[in-house]
C-alpha cells in the first residue's frame, strides 16, 4: 500500500471535546477519552488526515519505565531525513513510544492497545513488560504536530535494563533519570517533543506512587 492510501484512526474534534476541553494534560479518571474514542471513531487517508485540525488522530503514548530504578527510556530521533520521514519531530528529544492506529490493528482486539503493542515492537527491543497503565491524556493544540492528534498516556514498567532501539528513527536511546529528563527540557539547545513535555509531571506523580 503506498502511503497516500494510508488509512488512520481519527475522531471528530467536536465529538471528542463534546463535554469537556483541555490543553495539556488530563488525568484518567478525570474523563474517560478512551471509551469516547473506541465508540465513535472511523479512518481517514493519513495525508488528508494531517491538514484537517477537525479531526483528531489518536496516538497510544507509552514511556518505559525501569521498575526497580525508575528511570525512564529516552531517546532522540534521527534527524536524517531518510530515516525519519515526520520533518517537524526530526532530532527531537523524546520519551514516549507511539504511533498512528492503523485499520489493520483492530484485528487484534483493541485498536488502540494492539497499536501500541505494534509500535513497541517496530520500535524497541524490550525483553519483558508488565501490561501498559493509562496516566491520562495529552491534547496541545499549540503545535503544528499536536492540533490534529491527541495522545493516551500509558506507562509501562520493565525489568529489562536492555531496552534499546530497533528502528533507524531513533539515533540514541537508553535509560535515564526523570531528573536528567527534566534537565534536558530546560536546556534552551535541545529541542524536545511538547508531548514528552507535558508528560513529565504526571508521570513524576505516577512513579511517586510506586
Amino acid at each position: 500500500m503506498a502511503a497516500s492510501d494510508r488509512k488512520i484512526m481519527v475522531v471528530d474534534r467536536s465529538t471528542l471535546f463534546a463535554e469537556e476541553y483541555f490543553q495539556g494534560f488530563a488525568p484518567a479518571a478525570a474523563h474517560d477519552y478512551q471509551s469516547l474514542i473506541r465508540d465513535h471513531y472511523f479512518y481517514e487517508l493519513r495525508d488528508l488526515a494531517e491538514k484537517m485540525p477537525q479531526y483528531k488522530q489518536p496516538i497510544a503514548y507509552a514511556i518505559i519505565v525501569h521498575k526497580e530504578s525508575h528511570e525512564v527510556f529516552a531517546y532522540q530521533r534521527s534527524s536524517k531525513e531518510g530515516h525519519y520521514n515526520e520533518s517537524r519531530l526530526r532530532g527531537k528529544w523524546s520519551w514516549g513510544i507511539g504511533g498512528h492506529i492503523d485499520k489493520i490493528d483492530i484485528e487484534n482486539g483493541d485498536p488502540i492497545l494492539a497499536s501500541l503493542l505494534r509500535e513497541l515492537s517496530e520500535e524497541v527491543e524490550i525483553k519483558q513488560y508488565d501490561d501498559p497503565v493509562i496516566l491520562g491524556y495529552i491534547n496541545d493544540d499549540e503545535t503544528e504536530v499536536g492540533s490534529v492528534h491527541f495522545g493516551l498516556l500509558y506507562l509501562i514498567l520493565t525489568s529489562d535494563r536492555g531496552v534499546r532501539p530497533a528502528d533507524a528513527e531513533i539515533a540514541w536511546g537508553g535509560f535515564m533519570p526523570v531528573s536528567q529528563l527534566e534537565e534536558i527540557s530546560q536546556n534552551s539547545e535541545a529541542s524536545v517533543e511538547s508531548w514528552s513535555e507535558i508528560s513529565l509531571t504526571p508521570l513524576k506523580q505516577a512513579l511517586q506512587r510506586k
